[in-house]
């Protein structure tokens, strides 16, 4: 049997699909949040936050924080390794990092 794996990079603002889609970080309140966007609306929130930025004082970079990521497209997602785990009587969660021996599991399966 073969097998073909897509991946599909969504924008959270709108849901639209597209290879552009990078992951991005900020922070309010000590609170950091990520956000996958096209270009496009990064550049919307950017312009939004622009005002506040240029009138607040920066307190250094927190860890992480600036980085732009985009999943590797070499390797299988995590909704790919969760649908694996659930096929083959694993626990995953929904959401969140996928835990190394799950991910070392669907290695040795494949």
């Amino acid at each position: 049997m073969a097998q073909k794996i897509v991946t599909v990079y969504t924008d959270d603002l709108t849901g639209a699909e597209s290879d552009e889609v990078r992951t991005h970080i900020f922070s309010l309140d000590g609170v950091n949040y990520e956000i996958d966007l096209v270009s496009d609306n990064y550049d919307k929130l950017f312009e939004a936050l622009a005002p506040f930025i240029e009138k607040g004082r920066k307190t250094g970079r927190a860890s992480g924080a600036g980085r732009v990521r985009k999943a590797s497209a070499d390797g299988p997602s995590a909704e790919e390794i969760r649908a694996w785990a659930r096929e083959n009587n694993y626990q995953v969660n929904d959401r969140g990092r996928v835990p190394s021996s799950i991910r070392e599991a669907y290695e040795k399966a494949r």
